[in-house]
Parts: structure tokens; sequence; C-alpha cells
């Protein structure tokens, strides 16, 4: 196959499956969110679907053997169009584990923990498995047509930009290279959080708010965030617990190439 001007193309029209990373504070309905995606299928590495009527493995994956299992049943035959890892920094031990089973030292032992080969070398170490896992979500977008949603929990870390004082951000709760990695690899990166406003009780300032949830698109110093569809800033979800608002955006950016859950 040569390359032929004749047949280029707009670029939307070679889109493929999308790759969403959904990160969002405790309680939030991260899970909630990412099963409204098109009829989905959760991949669990902790137990957090129990109370969500969604279609999910029963196991829960415990070792990195057990994602690539799945990945490989997911390959057969099912009509499932999403699938929902949940959580990516639950699957992350299991690759530092795998990375440590592996890698036993020059008398055998297994090392007790991924910081035991020093430096960060063991996180350097865990890249390779990452791609496997990586690979196996990119050959189901394209062989099974299935768009990904990756979700993860959140901390608060210092960052410290190179042109200004540091100052604390949200972001995925997952070692910073492998963050790194999935960030690069996923075409959207998701904030989701309540919507809350700053008050004054008797001269000090606090936050309220009545649980309503707002999802960002787009980074800012509080957070990370990206899309590649132009999407608005902010997605306001407010109590809708279908999330439609964000279906909807997608939607109107994407077109048809969105797989938009509440057609017919």
């Amino acid at each position: 196959m040569g390359f032929n001007i004749s047949e280029v193309v707009n670029g939307r029209e070679t889109c493929s499956p999308q790759r969403f990373f959904l990160y969002g504070v405790q309680g939030v309905g991260k899970t909630l969110c990412a099963s409204t995606f098109k009829n989905p299928i959760v991949l669990r590495t902790e137990d957090g679907t129990a109370a969500i009527d969604v279609p999910t493995f029963p196991q829960v994956a415990k070792r990195y053997e057990d994602v690539l299992e799945a990945l490989t049943a997911l390959h057969g035959e099912h009509n499932f169009e999403t699938l929902v890892v949940d959580s990516l920094d639950w699957m992350e031990p299991l690759v530092w584990r795998h990375v440590c089973e592996t890698n036993p030292d020059k008398d055998g032992n297994i090392p007790a923990s991924i910081e035991s080969f020093g430096f960060g070398k063991g996180y350097s170490m865990a890249d390779p498995y990452w791609r496997h896992i990586q690979s196996g979500f990119d050959s189901l977008r394209f062989k099974k047509g299935m768009q990904i949603v990756l979700i993860a929990h959140t901390e608060i870390k210092t960052f410290n930009p190179p042109d200004s004082d540091g100052y604390d951000r949200y972001q995925p709760k997952l070692n910073k290279r492998a963050f790194a990695f999935w960030q690069e690899w996923a075409d959207n990166v998701f904030f989701v959080n309540y919507d809350r406003r700053l008050v004054d009780m008797n001269g000090r300032r606090r936050a309220e708010g009545d649980g309503n949830r707002i999802i960002y698109t787009t980074e800012r110093p509080a957070y990370l965030a990206k899309n590649r569809w132009g999407l608005p800033d902010e997605i306001y979800i407010g109590q809708d617990k279908t999330w439609r608002p964000l279906h909807d955006a997608l939607k109107k950016v994407m077109g048809d190439k969105y797989p938009y859950p509440f057609e017919k």
C-alpha cells in the first residue's frame, strides 16, 4: 500500500475508537460515569462496581497475568463496545509485583518491592509490562472496535514548574513515570470534581457545595487534563446519574464517530 495524494481524506475520517483517562476525587462517581459509555464491560482490579448495574468480569484481577487473560478473552466473540478498567492505580501494584517476581536477585530471592532495585530503576523496568497491556488495549480498539476508559483515583501533589514557585494540584494516583506514559497514550484525560465555592464564615473562607459535579477537559494549574476534540473546558454534570452532558458534548464534536450511548 503506497501513499497517494488523490486518496487524501479529512482527518476525522481516520478516527479510531477513543482512549479515555478519567480520574477524580473520592466518591465523585468515576465508575458510574465510566459505566455510562456505550455497551461497557468492566475489568476490575478493585471491588468497586457492586452497586452499579453494569456487566463485569466476576473475578477481580489480582495478578498481572489476570489482566492479560481478561484482554485475551475480550478478543473472542462478544458485543461489548467499551472496556472500562477500574482502576489503573490498583493495576499498578500488579505490574510492580510482576517486575519483582520476574527479576530475582543473583541468589534467586524475589525483591521485596519495586523500590528494592534502587535509584528508581524498578519503575523503568515496569515500562515493557505497561506497554504490553497498552498493546492489548490498542488491539481491542483496532480489532474489536472497542473504546477504552481507564479510571484512576486522585491525590494532591506539589508541582514545581521551572518558571514559578511550586503549587499543589490534583493528579492521578500513579507513579509519575507511569502517569506520563498513560497520559501521552490517552486521547482524552478528564478530571472530575465536585462544584465547590468559597464562602466567608466569620472572617474565614470555607468551601461549600451541594454534590453537583463538573468534568474538566483542559489543563489548569490546579489539575491535569486534555482533550483532542475542542471540548468545552468544563462540562457541568450536576447530579445527572446518566452523565448525559458528557456524552452530548462528545457527540457534538465527534459526530457519527462517537458511539453515543443514548441512541436506540
